[in-house]
């Protein structure tokens, strides 16, 4: 009975397995018949929007400014060096460096005592020359003295001689007589020409006096210019850099003992390209006045001075492009020569040019510009210039059309956008600012008063702001980033 009973379950739970097999079979076949029956629907497709911001493309007269960097260098320096070798026996107490002197300033001076002897036996010497003119003047006023007497002498021996032969004529004489008084007169006649040989040779050393004399004032000029080459003066006005020498040195003739440079005749030199140069000449070739600024960034302090573009370079120089320009400054307060600046010069103004963000372009020149249904359409325009993060453009058709501001690779034309207006013309953010601790801030304090080649007028402005409750966080990270911190 009980295998009848389990296999009768058995067969009973095979059975009801069977069943629902076959009904899920039916199932899975109703199922697929009824999705074959339906019609095929398609998803309806969203265009995707993109949100771009927009600026208007105003025309407009637009000064560019081409922005180059130089060095800042004095129009006159000079080199002192040493006239004469001896010991320095006197330094002017602004003999140092960074001392400021005056034009014709006594700055130094050697041992003067042998140029002094020599100047003084050169003045000896020059006595006795003087002394030897007036000595062969006199003896000239002699000999011509001795030269008429001997000339009277003469005279008077040729009458007496005459005498004699009138007195042989008349047969009162004797040839005796006549060959006597002959005789005298010859005998005058050569003293005269003794006479003149003396009174040559008394001009002749009156020639010799005046050339020794002569001689002796070109020794004493040279002597005092000796003498004077002892003490070192100051050419010009300026400041005094690289000093090497101290009070009871001996130094050698030329030796360069120190600079001298006028900072009130700073120049600015700075290179630009050719075709920027070419934008600065005038309609005869010749290079334009223009205004430039100079900037200095001192720790987050600039330093400005305006200045006159004055000329260029001769030539372009060994491995270099484009062309050397040099302004000079006005009133350069605060710059120092090889001081690194910004230099902006103002070019010709541009008419009919429109200032768009540099992002707006692309490489091949062209901008998207807002069309009909707020679709985007490119447009070619002309780059005419880049003034930092903008560009000047020009193009027909542009005039009061939105321009993307800002391209992206998913932007391009027909593609619809939602344009956002203003968001460009965000307010300037204010400067972070920062509460020092009492130890950071005398760190900085005490770089700041020890850093020599800050101008006073930077150092107090930067110390006025580190004593506030509160500064700046770009001047921070500046001080910190030369300290090292």
């Amino acid at each position: 009975m009980r295998f009848l009973r389990q296999s009768l379950t058995g067969l009973f739970l095979l059975s009801l397995t069977l069943g629902l097999l076959v009904y899920a079979g039916v199932m899975v076949r109703d199922a697929v018949e009824a999705r074959m029956a339906q019609e095929p629907r398609v998803p309806q497709v969203r265009e995707r929007v993109f949100a771009v911001n927009v600026v208007p493309a105003t025309f407009e007269t637009i000064t560019p400014v081409l922005t180059a960097f130089g060095e800042v260098q004095s129009s006159r320096t000079l080199e002192i060096r040493a006239a004469s070798s001896g010991t320095l026996i006197r330094l002017a107490p602004e003999f140092q460096e960074g001392g400021r002197v005056t034009e014709g300033q006594l700055l130094a001076q050697v041992d003067p005592a042998d140029a002094q002897a020599v100047l003084d036996r050169v003045k000896s010497e020059q006595l006795d020359a003087e002394a030897e003119a007036r000595e062969a003047e006199r003896a000239l006023a002699l000999a011509r003295d001795e030269l008429a007497a001997a000339a009277e002498q003469a005279d008077l021996r040729v009458r007496a001689f005459q005498r004699q032969k009138d007195l042989e004529t008349r047969g009162v004489g004797t040839a005796a007589a006549v060959e006597t008084a002959e005789l005298a007169a010859s005998s005058a006649r050569q003293a005269v020409l003794s006479r003149r040989q003396a009174v040559a040779t008394a001009e002749a050393r009156v020639d010799q006096a005046a050339t020794k004399l002569a001689r002796q004032a070109i020794a004493l000029a040279e002597a005092e210019r000796r003498l004077a080459d002892t003490e070192i003066r100051a050419g010009f006005s300026g400041t005094l850099s690289g000093v090497s020498v101290v009070e009871g040195r001996l130094v050698s003739s030329n030796e360069k003992l120190a600079n001298l440079i006028d900072s009130d005749a700073l120049e600015v030199a700075f290179r630009v390209s050719t075709q920027q140069y070419a934008r600065l000449l005038d309609d005869n070739g010749q290079l334009s006045p223009a205004n430039v600024t100079v900037m200095l960034d001192v720790f987050g302090t600039n330093l400005t001075a305006t200045g006159t573009l004055t000329r260029e370079g001769a030539s372009v120089g060994e491995g270099l492009t484009g062309r050397q320009l040099f302004a000079s400054l006005d009133a350069p307060a605060g710059f120092k020569p090889g001081d690194f600046v910004t230099v902006e010069l103002k070019e010709a103004p541009l008419d009919f040019v429109a200032r768009l963000p540099a992002t707006a372009l692309d490489a091949s020149n062209s901008v998207l510009v807002l069309g009909d249904e707020d679709r985007l359409e490119a447009m070619e325009v002309t780059l005419l210039r880049r003034q930092g993060d903008d560009v000047l453009v020009r193009a027909r058709g542009l005039r009061d059309r939105e321009v993307v501001a800002e391209r992206t690779p998913l932007l391009g034309s027909g593609i619809k956008v939602r344009p956002l207006r203003g968001e460009t013309d965000r307010a300037p953010q204010e400067p972070e600012m920062l509460e020092l601790t009492e130890e950071r801030r005398a760190k900085l304090i005490a770089f700041v008063e020890g850093n020599d080649r800050m101008p006073s007028e930077a150092k107090q402005r930067i110390l006025a702001r580190l004593t506030q409750p509160k500064v700046p966080a770009d001047v921070v990270q500046r001080i910190e980033s030369r300290m090292g911190g």
